[in-house]
């Protein structure tokens, strides 16, 4: 089919690369080689995640106290940034010269 359109349209009709007439690309020994080093890697994933490190019990609250910790550093990291109460009287005793009302 690439031919005759090759031949009598001289090319190939819009992008060859996309579309629903687009030109097949050779599979090289290159992409089989990547192909198969991509599934013998996902394979030894796979092989690694199905055995546990811990046992499910083990596991269970391993990182109670460190999670606890790390919390109470962020919340007093957080406090540590916050500024310190103002009042209204620190804002406004530049206008108290004089008592006049005051009785």
């Amino acid at each position: 089919m690439f031919l005759t359109l090759a031949l009598l349209r001289k090319g190939i009709p819009g992008k060859q690369w996309i579309g629903k007439y687009r030109r097949p690309r050779h599979i090289t020994w290159q992409m089989k080689r990547n192909t198969l080093k991509h599934l013998e890697r996902e394979a030894e994933n796979e092989y690694w995640i199905s055995r546990p490190y811990m046992s499910a019990d083990q596991e269970f609250g391993h990182a109670r106290e460190r999670r606890a910790q790390a919390w109470l550093d962020i919340k007093e990291s957080k406090f540590s940034k916050f500024p310190e109460h103002k009042y209204i009287t620190d804002h406004l005793s530049h206008l108290n010269t004089t008592k006049k009302w005051s009785s």
